[in-house]
Parts: structure tokens; C-alpha cells; sequence
């Protein structure tokens, strides 16, 4: 039978289910990567489990989300994690050796392998011709320890490009094209595989950031075929032994076939505060700024450097604009400074922060009180940039750097003839940042260092018989995980603390939330449709699980998220008929008579309306494996039973 790629790939790694669309499938995980925002919770999760050394190919723990270290807690993380990486044979990336994703692209990632990682963007690897997926710090955990990690078997999608991309036209306006085409959940269920004459047009770093931002289109993950441009890349990083060359076959079938002409397309953003917000650069027309940002792990690649060093080169930053650039890893940061490219940067006034997330994540550099903020970021979501009612637009690294010198968003065609930016034949490797385990002789004697803002895993149950609760609070459509649990600053540092992160859960839309969910005791969470898009982060289910939510009743959840809350032990419902959403109000009194022998034999859930005399019927679609950890109160619970 005739496969795509992402096809052969996860058909060579399915250990367990039926290999057919809508089934469930465990696959096995070559690969694994954490960072340290998520990363803390993953460790107490994997130490937990109580299984010495990991069990996959590699696994890395990166250190690049909470580098701000204001206070001990930051500090005490990283510390934590360095002490369980050096003792379960855990490669451990220090802070300053650069993003997870751009560092596991350059150093680690091989084709045709999986990796599962505790961050959204781990499709990043899809642009050497991986499956990369996105996953919760405890499906990480799991498969760090030999287990299955389990999806519904995705619809792939073949997005063909044609032509070639115009001067000053960047990768990140193809992922944004698919963005305004088909949304924000137009990916949700599905895989994207990139095939045509135009995918060998663009360079490893420009595939590499339209899979980033495939997270954004809620899919499964995206990959590119690994080719001649592959095998390029690897050989400059020392690499080349780990190239296999693969692709789809000739006569493959496709779920859906979407075409983009590489040639038609023009400069685009998105605009706030929405991903697929997108518009013409021209459209929007010459918007005075505030604030410019150059890197995150969508465009902080060397490529994107040196794009950006040309464009400011005997320039000055426009007196009215901060202009930030962080390079994604310490390798690029090295070769810009050997090249003179930093120099240019730095000559034109740019501020440059080190090789880490940093605004990204609301990690300092919020901009002004209503500011407009270009960035060559992956989300825009309102409140993520630390500024409240900041305004924050989506752009390629060209737009973004034009746009500081003119002091409005500018046109980068406006530049003139673009010269041809060439990788180099070699990059620069050293690898000195990346410390390696201890050897497993020796594991034993290593001392896994705590801190006193890491507290354990919240408290689980097993499903109750019956749940009445009280409706505690009432969200809309796409509400995100920045919604749920917000990132910053100020929050992030809590991450490996629940019950203090969980003072923060769901205020921005409710400042109010924490205290009235911990005041009932036990309550339920109703929302719209793609409820949880956005950040892998299990924060956002494990904040409301220590608050005593025991189940999400939506119109549609974002993949993740809804695994995230299966994995946490809260039931994930999705309304029979949307219509009766509106049926529903806060406060509402709400009883699922039965619900575990329902979950138990798969009968249909009865919600009723205490408070309004009123019922309606809700569903939870799950696998008999999904079943059981429902029943056991959550996969850790399950995973300590099963795993062996």
C-alpha cells in the first residue's frame, strides 16, 4: 500500500493498536525533549514512576524558558532538573546553550525518528523530516520510561508548493497563509506534510519554522521530507551519519490536498490577538510601532541573523522603537559573532538578549501600555507579551527588521534587490554547554537536589460514581492555555509549585476564579469551542485539578489540552448538541448521575441542570486504555500500575 511519509514513519514506530485512521495507535518514542517550565513537573513525574534510567534513544532536558532569575525559584528548578538528568541518563542542555527546539533541530533531531517533547513547538522537527509532537510533561515522562505514547491515528494533509518564494517574502508568510486560509483549529486531528517542486526551494531553518508554527493550526504535528537540503544541513552541523532520505511515495493518498504557489505569496502578519488574524502587510499599511523582537524558536536561526544583520547594516534603530533580537542558540550566536553579523546588529542599536524564549513567553521586554510590537513570534494571544493591552503583530524576521528602522511597519520589498543568503558549509560546533549523564554505575550515588518551591503532584482520586457540582465558571471560544494558566514573569517561576501557580488559574478571564473554585470544593468548567489551544503546558489542567475541577464540559477541545486533562484525572465532555451551551450559566448547579459506570461500559452521559430543572447530553470519546486511566484518576496513577 502507498504511504506518505508521516505514514511510514509512525506505521514503523506503532507498537500498539490498529494501524487505521480514527484508531487509536501507542507509538514508540525514539526521542524526547523537556524545557524548564515544564520540565520540573515532568522530573517529579519520571522520579515518581520510580525507574532508574531512561529508556529511550536520547532524551534532553533544555534550559530556556525561565531564565529570568529574580528570585531562588528559577535557580533551584534547574538545579533540580540538572541533578535528575545527570542521574536517569538525561542529556541536560545548560541555560545559554540556546532554545530546545532550534538546538535539537541543529544538534540531536534525525529524520525519520519520533520525539515527543513538553512544548507545543516540538513539530519544529518535522523540518528534517521528523515526527515531532507536542505533548504534557507526563506523556513525556512515560515515554522516558519506555511506555507507549498514544494519538488517534491523524487525517494527513498534503499541502503542495509550487514556485519559489519572492525576494523579501519569508517562510514564516507561507505558515501564515495556511493560518488565514484555515484557522486555528483548521489542523486539529491532522497531520501536515509539505510535498512539490517548491519544497526543495527552501533551506532547513525555513521548513524548520513553517513546522514550528504548525502548532497554530492545532495540528497533530507537520514534516517535511528529508532530502538532498537535509542531508546539507546535517553535514554542516557533523551530522551527516544520521541522514536517511525519505519522502512519500508517488501514488500516496491524502486525506485533503491544499496548494500554495510560493510565487504569489506576499509579506503578511498576523494581527492581534489571534495567529490566524492574518493580513497584507500592505493591507494594514504604515502603522507606527513601538517595539520590535527578533528570535523566538520560530525565527532565531542563523539564516534569520544574517537576514536581519543585513537589513540593519549602517542603519540606526528609529528613536521611537526598542528593537530586541535574541539568537536562538549558542551556535548562532557564536557564528554571527565570527561572521560580523552581531556587530551590525549591535552597530544599529538593537538590544541583544541572550539565546533563550525570553519575550516570547512574557520573559521580560513587555512592551509599553498599549504599545504596537512587531515580533517573529508563534502566538500573539491577548496579555501574553506581559502587557495587558498590548498590541502584538506576527512577522517574518525581513519585516521585522525593516520596520525598526523606518519606525512603522514597512514593506520589506520596499528594500530593493535582495542579495542571496547562503548557509554556511560548516557551522560552528561545540557542544561544551551540553552536560552528559552520569554513567548508570554510578547513577545511584547522585543526589537529586529539591528546592523549596517544588512542591509534589497534586492529589488524585478515582472517579467518582457520581458528580454534583456547581458550574464555577463559563468560558467562551478558543479560550487558551494562556487563558487557563498564564505564562510571564511573574507566574512561570511557580511552575514546579501547584498550589501556588493555581492562585493565578483562569484570572485573566476571572480574577476571582481561584478563590471561589477552592471555596466549592468541587466544581465543573464549562466553555466553547477549541477550549485549551495553544501551549502544551499540563499547568493548565493540574492547576484546576488541585482546585477540585472534575470535568470540562466544551464544545471542542484543542488535542493536547484534552489529553492533558485525561492524564490529570478530569473528565474532557463535549456537548451532544453545541446549542445547549447556551442552556448552561455560572454558578448553575450541575449533577452527572452514574458518570463512572457510563465511562466503565460506554453509555451516554446525562447532564442535569439542577438549578434549572433541565438536562442535556454530553460525550467522552475514549479509547479503553483512555478508559482506564479516566478510571484509575489519571495516567500517573494508571502508569505506576502498568508500567514495568
Amino acid at each position: 500500500m502507498a504511504l506518505t511519509l508521516a505514514e511510514k514513519i509512525l506505521k514503523a514506530h506503532t507498537v500498539d493498536g490498529e494501524f487505521k485512521k480514527g484508531s487509536e495507535i501507542g507509538l514508540k518514542i525514539d526521542q524526547t525533549l523537556t524545557q524548564d517550565a515544564t520540565g520540573t513537573m515532568a522530573y517529579i513525574e519520571f522520579e515518581a514512576m520510580g525507574i532508574p534510567q531512561v529508556r529511550t534513544e536520547r532524551s534532553v532536558a533544555y534550559i530556556d524558558h525561565n531564565t529570568l532569575q529574580s528570585g531562588f525559584e528559577n535557580a533551584d528548578d534547574h538545579r533540580f532538573i540538572a541533578s535528575c538528568a545527570k542521574k536517569h541518563g538525561i542529556y541536560f542542555s545548560r541555560p545559554g546553550n540556546g532554545i530546545c527546539h532550534q538546538v535539537h533541530l541543529e544538534r540531536f533531531g534525525a529524520p525519520g525518528k519520533t520525539l515527543i517533547g513538553s512544548d507545543s513547538h516540538t513539530p519544529t522537527g518535522g523540518g528534517i523530516g521528523m515526527i515531532a509532537i507536542g505533548a504534557g510533561g507526563l506523556d513525556v515522562a512515560v515515554a522516558m520510561g519506555g511506555g507507549a505514547y498514544y494519538i488517534t491515528y491523524p487525517k494527513i494533509v498534503n499541502v503542495v508548493l509550487t514556485g519559489k518564494l519572492s525576494p523579501w517574502v519569508a517562510a514564516k508568510d507561507v505558515i501564515l497563509e495556511l493560518l488565514r486560509r484555515i484557522s486555528v483549529k483548521g489542523g486539529v486531528g491532522k497531520i501536515i506534510e509539505y510535498t512539490g517542486e517548491g519544497v526543495k526551494t527552501l533551506s532547513v531553518p525555513e521548513r524548520a519554522t513553517i513546522t514550528n508554527m504548525g502548532a497554530e493550526l492545532g495540528a497533530t504535528t507537520s514534516i517535511f521530507p528529508s532530502d538532498d537540503v537535509t542531508l546539507e544541513f546535517l553535514k554542516a552541523e557533523g551530522r551527516e551519519n544520521v541522514f536517511v532520505p525519505m519522502s512519500a511515495d508517488p501514488d500516496a493518498e491524502y486525506d485533503e490536498t491544499i496548494e500554495i504557489n510560493l510565487s504569489e505569496l506576499v509579506p503578511m502578519a498576523a494581527c492581534p490577538h489571534s495567529p490566524d488574524n492574518v493580513k497584507p502587510i500592505t493591507e494594514i499599511g504604515r502603522m507606527k510601532i513601538d517595539q520590535v523582537c527578533i528570535g523566538s524558536c520560530t525565527n532565531s536561526s542563523l539564516y534569520d541573523m544574517l537576514k536581519v544583520a543585513y537589513i540593519l547594516d549602517g542603519k540606526t534603530v528609529h528613536p521611537d522603537v526598542s528593537l530586541a533580537i535574541a539568537p536562538g542558540s549558542k551556535q548562532v550566536l557564536n557564528m554571527i559573532a565570527e561572521n560580523g553579523a552581531l556587530s551590525k546588529m549591535i552597530d544599529a542599536g538593537a538590544r541583544v538578549l541572550e539565546s533563550a524564549c525570553g519575550p516570547c513567553i512574557g520573559m521580560g521586554q513587555s512592551p509599553n501600555s498599549k504599545g504596537i510590537s512587531l515580533r517573529t513570534f508563534n502566538r500573539n494571544f491577548e496579555g501574553r507579551s506581559g502587557t495587558k493591552d498590548g498590541q502584538i503583530y506576527l512577522v517574518s524576521p525581513e519585516v521585522a527588521a525593516a520596520s525598526a528602522i523606518a519606525g512603522y511597519l514597512c514593506d520589506p520589498r520596499e528594500l530593493g534587490d535582495m542579495p542571496e543568503f547562503k548557509l554556511p558549509e560548516t557551522f560552528t560546533v561545540n557542544d561544551n554547554m551540553i552536560t552528559l549523564p552520569a554513567p548508570a554505575d554510578e547513577a545511584d550515588s547522585v543526589e537529586i537536589k529539591y528546592g523549596p518551591n517544588i512542591a509534589g503532584y497534586p492529589e488524585t482520586a478515582p472517579l467518582a460514581e457520581t458528580i454534583k457540582a456547581e458550574c464555577s465558571l463559563k468560558v467562551g471560544d478558543n479560550i487558551t492555555t494562556d487563558h487557563i494558566m498564564p505564562a510571564g514573569a511573574k507566574i512561570l517561576p511557580l511552575r514546579s509549585n501547584i498550589p501556588a501557580i493555581s492562585n493565578h488559574c483562569f484570572t485573566v478571564c476571572d480574577e476571582t476564579f481561584p478563590k471561589r473554585a477552592k471555596e466549592l470544593g468541587q466544581s465543573i468548567i464549562v466553555g466553547g469551542s477549541n477550549y485549551g489551544q495553544g501551549s502544551s503546558r499540563e499547568h493548565a489542567a493540574l492547576a484546576p485539578l488541585y482546585l477540585g475541577v472534575k470535568a470540562v464540559i466544551v464544545k471542542s477541545f484543542a488535542r493536547i489540552h484534552r489529553q492533558n486533562l485525561i492524564n490529570a484525572g478530569i473528565l474532557p465532555l463535549e456537548f451532544v448538541n453545541e446549542a445547549d451551551y447556551d442552556t448552561v450559566e455560572q454558578s448553575d448547579v450541575l449533577e452527572l448521575a452514574d458518570v463512572r459506570a457510563a465511562i466503565e461500559n460506554g453509555g451516554e452521559i446525562v447532564v442535569k441542570n439542577v438549578t434549572k430543572g433541565t438536562q442535556f447530553t454530553v460525550k467522552c470519546e475514549l479509547s479503553s486504555r483512555m478508559k482506564d486511566i479516566m478510571l484509575c484518576g489519571g495516567l500517573l496513577d494508571y502508569t505506576k500500575a502498568n508500567l514495568k
